[in-house]
C-alpha cells in the first residue's frame, strides 16, 4: 500500500508539473500575440507618420533628413516582426525532433536581436539628432517615433525567449548523453556542445556531460557483478582461495578498458575538443570503477607468497600488458593522474612479486628435504606439483611473460637481462628436486621400497622428454633419467625376485621326498609373503608396469615349470600357468 501511495504521489506531483507547464505555455503565447499586435500597431503607426512627414515637408533637404532619422526606425520594426516570428517558433517547436533546425532557429533569433540591438540605438540617435537640428512644427512626430523604436529597444533586452530556447537545449543534451552512442547522436551532442559554449554555458555542458556519462560507464561496469572487489585480502590469503576472482578480474579489466573505456574516449573527442575531452575522460574514468579494479589488483599482490600466486601475478601482467598501448593513449595528462599512479605501482607489485617468488622457486624446494617419502613407493606430490608446475611456466602461455617481468626486473637494477637466466633458475629447481630424491630415498627401511621409489621417480623426469622442461633440459638429461631407471628396475628386481628365484634354481635331491615338499612350501610361503609385502606398492607408469610384469615372467615362469616336473599335480598350489597368470595380475 505504501507503494502505491508513493506512486499516486508521484503522478500528482507530475500532473500537477505538468498542469504548470501548460498554463505558461499558454501566458507566453499570449504574451507573444500581444506583443505582435503591439509591433503592427507601432508599424502601423511608423508608417503613417513617415507619410505624414513627407507630405508635410517641402524642404528637400529637410526630407533627406527625416528619410535617415525615419528609415532605421522602419527597418528596426520589420525586424521585430521578424523576431516575433522566430519567438513563437523558439517555445513551440523542441530540438529533440530536429536539432540542427532548432540550433538554426537560435542563430536567426540571435542574428535579429543583434541587429535590433545596434539599429535600435542607431534609429535613436539619428532621431535625437533631427530633434535636436529641426525645430519645426511636426517635431512632436518624430519625439513619438523615437519613443517608440526605446519601446522595442526595452521590450528585447531581457533574453527571456533566449533563456527558454537554451533551456530546450540543455534538456536535449542530457537526454541524448543517457543513450548508446551513434554517429548521428554524437554530431547531435557535439553542435548542442558548440552552441552551449558559444553562449558561455560550457562550464554547465563539461558538468552534465561527465555527471551522465559517469554514471552510464559505472552502471555499464557494475553490471559485471565487480562484489569480488570489496573482500578483504590479506598477507595471511592464500591466492588460491582467489583464484577464480583473479580470472574474472583480468577479463572485467580488460573489458572496461577495450569496451566501456574505450568508447567513453571516443565520444569525449567527437564532443569536445582536445583539451576538455582529456578533462571530462579524466573524471568519467575516474568515477567508472577501474580505480576499485586496481586496487583490488594491488591486494592480489599482498598475498601470501606460494608458486600459484606467481601465475596469477603473471595473469594480472599479461591483462596489463596488453592493454599497454590503451592505457597510454586514453589516460594521458594530469587530469589522469590518480589512474597513472595507481597502475604504476600496480605494475611494479606485480613484477616484484613474480620475481621475488621466481627467484626462491629452489629454495622452497629445498625446504620440503625434511619431509617423508610416500610410503608406496611413488612419485612425491612435490615431484609432480613442481615438474608441472616449470612446465606451465616454460608454456606458450607464461615464458614470453615470465622473461618479460625478469627484464623489468632487471632494468630497474641496472642490470643487463641475459637469455639463460629463467633456464638457469629451472635447472636449479631441477637440481634440488633430485636432492630431494636422494636423501628420501635413504629414509626408508626396505632396501626394494628404496628402489622402487627411486625407479619410479627417475622414470617420471624421463617422461618428460617432448615437454618444456624436458626440452629446455635436454635429451642428455632425459637420457641419464633414463639410465638411473633402468639401474633401480634391476635392483628392484632383484631384491624383491632374487629369493624366489634362488628357491626355484637350487638343486635338489629326487631320493629324498620330504626336503622336495619343505622346498615347495617355501617357495609358497615366500611368494605369498612378498605379494602381501608389495601388495600395496604402486608403479604409475603403464609402460614401466609392462615392463616390470615382462621381465619377471621371463624370469620365473620358466624356472617355474622346470620346477614343477619334481612334483605331483596334487602338491602343487600354483600351477605354471597360473602361477604366471598371479604375476600379471600382479603389475597389471
Amino acid at each position: 500500500m505504501a507503494e502505491l501511495k508513493g506512486n499516486h504521489n508521484v503522478l500528482v506531483a507530475a500532473r500537477t508539473l505538468l498542469m504548470n507547464s501548460l498554463q505558461n505555455s499558454k501566458a507566453t503565447a499570449t504574451n507573444l500575440d500581444e506583443t505582435a499586435k503591439k509591433v503592427d500597431q507601432i508599424r502601423q503607426r511608423l508608417a503613417n507618420l513617415n507619410d505624414t512627414l513627407w507630405q508635410k515637408c517641402s524642404c528637400s533637404s529637410i526630407k533627406d533628413q527625416i528619410d535617415g532619422a525615419v528609415c532605421p526606425a522602419m527597418a528596426v520594426v520589420e525586424v521585430c516582426k521578424s523576431i516575433r516570428e522566430l519567438e513563437k517558433a523558439l517555445v513551440f517547436n523542441n530540438p529533440h525532433s530536429d536539432v540542427r533546425a532548432y540550433l538554426l532557429l537560435i542563430k536567426q533569433f540571435e542574428q535579429a536581436l543583434k541587429f535590433l540591438s545596434d539599429n535600435c540605438g542607431l534609429a535613436i540617435q539619428w532621431l535625437v539628432q533631427f530633434l535636436d537640428e529641426n525645430k519645426v512644427s511636426y517635431a512632436y512626430k518624430v519625439e513619438m517615433c523615437l519613443r517608440i523604436v526605446r519601446k522595442i529597444q526595452d521590450s528585447h533586452v531581457n533574453g527571456e525567449i533566449l533563456c527558454v530556447a537554451f533551456d530546450k537545449l540543455e534538456d536535449e543534451f542530457e537526454q541524448l548523453l543517457a543513450v548508446a552512442p551513434s554517429i548521428i547522436v554524437n554530431l547531435k551532442l557535439q553542435a548542442i556542445a558548440a552552441k552551449l559554449n558559444d553562449n558561455n554555458k560550457l562550464d554547465w555542458c563539461l558538468a552534465a556531460y561527465i555527471e551522465v556519462r559517469s554514471r552510464v560507464a559505472k552502471t555499464s561496469l557494475e553490471a559485471l557483478d565487480l562484489n569480488y572487489l570489496d573482500m578483504s585480502v590479506t598477507k595471511v590469503d592464500d591466492v588460491q582461495d582467489i583464484g577464480c576472482f583473479i580470472d574474472q578480474w583480468c577479463e572485467h579489466f580488460h573489458f572496461a578498458v577495450k569496451q566501456i573505456l574505450e568508447a567513453e574516449y571516443e565520444l569525449c573527442i567527437q564532443v569536445f575538443d582536445t583539451f576538455n575531452s582529456n578533462v571530462c575522460f579524466a573524471k568519467i574514468a575516474t568515477q567508472s570503477g577501474i580505480i576499485s579494479l586496481l586496487h583490488f589488483g594491488a591486494k592480489v599482490t599482498e598475498c601470501k607468497k606460494d608458486p600459484v600466486k606467481l601465475l596469477k601475478l603473471l595473469d594480472i601482467f599479461s591483462t596489463l600488458d596488453s592493454l599497454r598501448e590503451d592505457f597510454n593513449r586514453l589516460f594521458i595528462g594530469k587530469a589522469c593522474g590518480e589512474i597513472q599512479n595507481l597502475t604504476r605501482i600496480l605494475i611494479r607489485k606485480v613484477v616484484c612479486g613474480v620475481c621475488e617468488i621466481f627467484w626462491e622457486l629452489p629454495y622452497q624446494v629445498e625446504l620440503q628435504r625434511p619431509s617423508s617419502p610416500p610410503s608406496d613407493g611413488g612419485v612425491p606430490r612435490l615431484i609432480s606439483f613442481v615438474t608441472e608446475y616449470c612446465n606451465h611456466l616454460l608454456g606458450d602461455d607464461y615464458k614470453s611473460l615470465l622473461i618479460k617481468v625478469v627484464t623489468i626486473y632487471q632494468s630497474w637494477k641496472n642490470d643487463k637481462y641475459q637469455e639463460t637466466v629463467v633456464s638457469r633458475q629451472i635447472t636449479a629447481i631441477m637440481k634440488e628436486m633430485c636432492m630431494n630424491l636422494d636423501t628420501w630415498s635413504k629414509t626408508y627401511e626396505d632396501k626394494a621400497m628404496s628402489y622402487l621409489f627411486m625407479m619410479n621417480n627417475h622414470c617420471h623426469f624421463s617422461n618428460m622428454k617432448g615437454t618444456p622442461v624436458g626440452e629446455m633440459m635436454g635429451n642428455c638429461w632425459i637420457t641419464g633419467h633414463e639410465r638411473y631407471k633402468d639401474y633401480y628396475m634391476r635392483l628392484y628386481l632383484k631384491e624383491t625376485w632374487g629369493n624366489i628365484i634362488y628357491l626355484l634354481s637350487q638343486e635338489d635331491d629326487d631320493s629324498v621326498t620330504t626336503k622336495k615338499k619343505i622346498s615347495l612350501e617355501a617357495f609358497n610361503e615366500a611368494l605369498e609373503g612378498m605379494y602381501e609385502k608389495q601388495s600395496e606398492l604402486v608403479v604409475p607408469n603403464e609402460e614401466l608396469r609392462l615392463r616390470l610384469c615382462g621381465m619377471a615372467v621371463q624370469a620365473l615362469v620358466p624356472l617355474y615349470r622346470i620346477y614343477l616336473q619334481s612334483f605331483t599335480h596334487a602338491d602343487v598350489k600354483y600351477t605354471s600357468q597360473g602361477f604366471e597368470t598371479m604375476l600379471i595380475n600382479w603389475w597389471l
